[in-house]
């Protein structure tokens, strides 16, 4: 991260001739949290302040005190640091040292207002920040780091899915959808995520689609419009990545399969037993004259017994309502868990997928592909909703300012993960901290109260540490 001034241009930092001589092991416990976690960000994403260096700022430049990438950070800061709300800017980040910090780590005169956050980004475009999440992402990509977690060797999972992130009584603004229940009204916000998923716990933000009504239209948008606006995005930002997309049953349908074959994704879609009806059938039959089509599988998670039984049909024709031919295959998991109490728990799993499948990759397709969905909702929405970022909470009134939170959100939510995850972390914290909200309250405690030396960005910027992630344990 560079250390632009308030005016733009370097600021001056003197670096002790021992600097080389700074490790990990020589700072407290407090400025080690700072240090960790810069020099993971530098370590994975480089300058991440470059990244939002090109987006467009419409204010008077003569007049500005705080650059875009200022304001941006101060805004992922909170939601790192779990504050909840934009006014605890002024009451915690500027408190202690904070001002301190957001000068050696950022070159800023001090930190923001929360007021001056909103009133930038109101006039700012959302599309340029959420240029600016791809681009750590295709970092991450870049150097290869989502490597090992590919399926079957080759393809990134992507989950899409929606949750919603405001619900009112009374209508919020013009944007929002409604839902009408026994005669009872309900508004509220939404958006489509698409994330990339692991299967130890990774919820990558990629890309982030706001559903949300025009005004001009009769019609209520809705996650399926969603879907294809969002599908299209990601192939322009990441023409040649090899997907496998990973869906609700609520997408099963004849377009969005063709959407995926047209981008050369492979997809894997939740199959309901009310869904598609012709394959549902059509499953039945074939698969009770295919035997040789059929896979029992059994291992021990810890003390409970997994038993799994698969079965699977290819080839199947389905035409949809537009009259478009497609052929897909059809998969089915019957799951029981024996625990060690002796409670026996059986689930179904279905689904449907332009992957051939056969004996060698049916179990990682299920494992690793289909089941891995739940993964956005657990790891994306849930830790958002309830870890201390706060994703239903109304950052601002501004329609545009509301958009720019939510993906800075997303980037925070990013930095959270590439840290507590990192080896580095593991190592000088190895018992953990017990939860998400747990770091983000020491990572505050740090912020505010740690004594960071002159220079210290520089001093991490010349460490050399290999990172490798671990499995979630918080």
């Amino acid at each position: 991260m560079s250390q632009p001034s308030a005016a733009g241009g370097p600021s001056h930092i003197t670096i002790p001739q021992n600097s080389q001589h700074l490790s990990v092991t020589d700072l407290d416990e407090q400025t080690r949290i700072l240090g960790i976690f810069f020099y993971s960000a530098w370590h994975f994403f480089g300058d991440i302040r470059k990244m939002f260096f090109g987006i467009s700022d419409p204010r008077q430049q003569r007049k500005i005190i705080y650059q875009v990438a200022d304001l941006a950070f101060t805004a992922i800061f909170m939601f790192l640091c779990g504050l909840g709300a934009r006014r605890q800017i002024a009451l915690l980040l500027h408190g202690g040292r904070g001002a301190d910090q957001f000068r050696e780590f950022f070159g800023a005169p001090s930190c923001p207002h929360g007021d001056t956050l909103d009133d930038a980004f109101s006039r700012m475009d959302p599309a340029e920040f959420q240029a600016a999440l791809c681009c750590m992402v295709y970092c991450l990509i870049r150097k290869k780091v989502l490597y090992p977690y590919r399926l079957l060797g080759r393809y990134f999972l992507v989950a899409i899915d929606g949750t919603w992130t405001l619900r009112r009584k009374k209508r919020h603004c013009p944007r929002c959808l409604t839902q009408t229940t026994n005669g009872k009204t309900t508004y509220y916000h939404m958006v489509v995520e698409a994330k990339l998923v692991t299967p130890d716990g990774f919820a990558i933000p990629l890309f982030t689609e706001f559903v949300e009504n025009s005004g001009n239209d009769s019609k209520q948008d809705c996650e399926l419009k969603a879907f294809y606006r969002i599908a299209e995005k990601i192939k322009a930002h990441f023409p040649r990545l090899p997907v496998m997309a990973t869906i609700d049953g609520l997408f099963a349908g004849g377009p969005v399969f063709r959407v995926c074959t047209e981008f050369g994704w492979k997809f894997m879609v939740v199959l309901k037993d009310g869904s598609l009806p012709t394959v549902n059938q059509e499953f039945e039959s074939l698969s009770a004259l295919q035997p040789e089509n059929r896979l029992r599988y059994q291992w021990l998670d810890g003390a409970t017994i997994v038993r799994q039984s698969f079965r699977w049909v290819n080839g199947i024709e389905y035409t949809d309502t537009e009259k478009t031919e497609h052929t897909v295959d059809v998969i089915e998991c019957m799951e029981t868990r024996e625990e060690a109490t002796g409670e026996i728990t059986t689930k179904r799993h279905k689904w449907v997928t332009n992957m051939r499948v056969s004996r060698r990759n049916v179990r990682e397709l299920s494992n690793h592909g289909g089941r891995l969905r739940w993964k956005i909702e657990n790891e994306g929405f849930n830790v958002q909703k309830n870890g201390g970022y706060g994703l239903t909470h109304e950052y601002s009134r501004s329609d545009n300012s509301a958009k720019i939170f939510h993906i800075l959100m997303q980037i925070a939510h990013l930095l959270m993960q590439v840290l507590t995850r990192g080896s580095l972390w593991k190592r000088w914290f190895p018992g953990g901290m017990g939860s998400v909200k747990n770091v983000s309250f020491r990572l505050l405690e740090a912020w505010r109260n740690a004594h960071v030396p002159g220079g210290m960005f520089q001093w991490i910027t010349q460490w050399r540490f290999q990172i490798r992630f671990c499995p979630d344990t918080s």
